[in-house]
């Protein structure tokens, strides 16, 4: 037996494309999926955390920006390789879940044939015509630190854009990160924090390159220097859109926008989907 000991953290990009759909994937994600993932990884995750998506602000469509949550792991296992294949329960992963977060088509299609899928499964779905599942797979800690190094808790609550990045071509992609995003954003007055991170491609075959976050004081701050600032920024060789990020939105580049803190830090705060009376 092999198994890989391998501290790291993973972020997913929960979707949900109608409001119809929000309370149905809440209801799926706190009643089912909480306890089954436990049940399975319990004992070599240390973090298993959900933290609420912000309202999308104006224009924040173009930057591919998921409307319903981040999922956080920090694991002690690489959960990946062979060994680790063999569960005593399936996850409980309902098809229409991938409806009601644009992984397969919103177009009514009746879904009651399909059968359960397992998690790995559902975390491989999307691509194609469909925006990708981000199941993104990064050291334990910050690779690079941009800007904002010492803050703290009293410098006040945080408005975070967290993303993560595939460049058309990798190379050229990043040689634009370093010598045109980053000065950019470490020049602008409006921007607290800025971090990064290369994302691993070994774990669950992600193809992002690069995970990215910056804090603002809110999203005013945000349009002031994402979006108003970066009218005249020159448009690089590989652009897909013509305005910044020049990226194609929800496939090339996701990420969405959150608090410091938190929704449920499920390992200590989960007790069961207790319903309102």
């Amino acid at each position: 037996m092999a198994y890989e000991y391998r501290p790291m953290r993973s972020l997913i990009y929960v979707d949900c494309v109608r409001e119809e759909y929000r309370h149905r994937l809440q209801h799926w994600l706190y009643a089912m999926h909480i306890p089954d993932s436990i049940s399975k990884f319990g004992p070599y995750v240390t973090k298993y955390a959900f933290y609420n998506a912000l309202p999308t602000p104006p224009e924040g469509d173009r930057f591919g920006t998921r409307r319903m949550q981040m999922t956080e792991h920090y694991w002690m296992l690489n959960e990946m390789v062979p060994e680790m294949n063999i569960n005593v329960f399936t996850e409980r992963m309902p098809v229409e879940v991938l409806r009601w977060q644009g992984m397969i088509p919103d177009d009514g299609a009746d879904l009651s044939h399909e059968a359960n899928m397992d998690g790995d499964v559902h975390r491989s779905s999307g691509g194609g015509n469909m925006p990708p599942f981000v199941f993104a797979h990064v050291p334990i800690n910050w690779e690079e630190d941009f800007k904002g190094a010492g803050r703290t808790l009293d410098d006040g609550p945080n408005y975070r854009w967290q993303f993560v990045v595939e460049w058309p071509e990798e190379e050229a992609g990043e040689e634009w990160f370093y010598h045109t995003l980053v000065p950019y954003f470490q020049k602008r007055k409006e921007v607290n924090r800025f971090v990064s991170s290369k994302i691993y491609h070994d774990v669950v075959g992600c193809t992002f390159h690069r995970l990215v976050e910056m804090w603002f004081d809110g999203p005013e701050e945000w349009y002031k220097v994402a979006v108003e600032g970066t009218k005249e920024m020159e448009k690089p060789s590989w652009a897909q859109q013509e305005k910044f990020p020049f990226l194609k939105s929800n496939f090339n580049i996701v990420g969405m926008f959150l608090t410091d803190m938190a929704n449920s830090d499920n390992l200590t705060q989960y007790c069961g989907y207790i319903t309102m009376r």
